[in-house]
């Protein structure tokens, strides 16, 4: 009973049926049913064999099913269990109205057929492999010899001793005894298979869990790439491949504001391509655009050697440079270099050979730096237009020097 309550296991709700059942069959064969529990009825006392005796049938063919679950394992099998099932269900019922010398013969005569399809049953899984059918079958075959010793004594097959007298109660008892075991080693087995079930859906979530977790992080690390992309792609111009107007303003505040803290100078360089349009008009937009595509990278190239050069397109023909640590003299000498570079280099595309010039303005901030970015900017570009005035094709600073 604290089992079944416990575990609500429905092999050991049929099993506490059958035990019930049977006891109050020994209860009534010994007369003490109608002593004890229904004293002077003597309809009752002759009813109750054969309606115990059904029900101790019914509890133990329905034990039988779950406990080897026949439906699972053995589907003709369990339809012959719930046959009998039947049968002692409609005998039970019966006999609450059929004479005595009828019910009780007929009722004690269908327990052989019963126990022996629960032998056959129960050899039948043995041989499927089903390990606790083996206890099953031994317990059952302990009630049966009980149950033989009691008939050969009743036939005068035996003679009447302790042991074959009370063979029934004593091979019950045997029969008890092993079912308790065999309901325990299947409840270690169950509860044994729910545990690997359950390491095993715990390994399947572990596994899940870290295989998710992993594409996630190659999510991230893609959606970081992705945004460091765009990133980059947002800082770059899409002509030249060099950094944009908008970059080169940031970057540069933050090289004036290292100057200053630093007490270094820092020059700019504003460069314009000379009689860009001509280009454009002459030889279409194209060529054009490649030809600034190739002044980007001369001019990168020569200022491979600064290596904390900034270089960036400012909009249409113009390029822009930032020197840090560079004053005005030294900053006057590589807008020199880019200068002849330009020239030297000469632009070819196709069939055509275009020679290219430019018109550089320098400003130095000076140490410390003085003055914001646009101030800065602008002084630069006025050194620039100073260039342009003097005939384009050459290098002028902010302090009007001639480089």
């Amino acid at each position: 009973m604290a089992l079944w309550l416990s575990l609500r296991d429905a092999s050991y709700f049929w099993y506490l049926v059958h035990l019930s059942a049977f006891g109050l069959v020994l209860f009534t064969l010994n007369g003490l049913g109608f002593e004890y529990l229904w004293p002077g009825s003597t309809w009752m006392n002759d009813r109750m064999v054969p309606l115990s005796a059904c029900l101790a049938q019914i509890g133990m063919q329905q034990f039988a099913r779950v406990f080897l679950g026949l439906r699972e394992q053995w589907p003709r099998g369990d339809r012959v269990s719930l046959l009998l099932i039947a049968f002692f269900a409609l005998l039970g019922v019966a006999s609450t109205w059929l004479p005595y010398h009828i019910a009780t013969p007929v009722a004690g005569a269908a327990v052989l057929p019963s126990i022996a399809w629960i032998a056959i049953a129960s050899v039948a899984m043995v041989r499927r492999g089903y390990a606790p059918a083996r206890l099953f079958l031994l317990a059952w075959a302990m009630f049966l010899l009980g149950t033989g010793l009691f008939v050969a004594v009743a036939f005068g097959l035996a003679p009447k001793t302790f042991f074959t007298e009370y063979g029934v109660q004593i091979g019950s008892a045997l029969e008890m005894l092993l079912l308790s075991i065999a309901l325990g080693h299947r409840y270690a087995q169950f509860r044994n298979e729910n545990e690997r079930i359950v390491s095993d859906a715990k390994a399947q979530l572990e596994h899940k869990v870290e295989l998710r977790t992993t594409e996630l992080r190659s999510a991230l690390v893609q959606l970081e790439d992705a945004h460091a992309r765009l990133r980059e792609s947002s800082q770059r111009d899409a002509l030249t491949g060099l950094h944009n107007r908008t970059h080169f303003r940031d970057r540069f505040d933050a090289l004036l504001r290292q100057a200053r803290e630093h007490h270094r100078p820092l020059s700019l360089l504003m460069i314009d391509l000379d009689n860009f349009k001509s280009i454009n008009d002459r030889y279409g937009h194209l060529i054009g655009d490649e030809c600034l595509r190739w002044a980007a990278r001369t001019l990168g190239h020569a200022l491979r050697p600064h290596q904390d050069a900034l270089l960036a397109r400012f909009g249409g023909e113009e390029f822009v440079v930032v020197l840090p640590g560079l004053n005005l003299t030294a900053a006057a000498q590589v807008a020199e270099d880019l200068r002849h570079h330009l020239r030297e280099s000469a632009f070819r595309s196709g069939s055509y050979e275009i020679t290219v010039t430019a018109s550089i303005g320098v400003h130095a901030a000076g140490s410390p730096a003085s003055g914001g970015v646009d101030p800065l900017l602008q002084l630069a570009d006025q050194a620039l237009y100073r260039a342009k005035a003097d005939g384009r094709d050459c290098v002028r600073t902010s302090h009007g020097e001639v480089a």
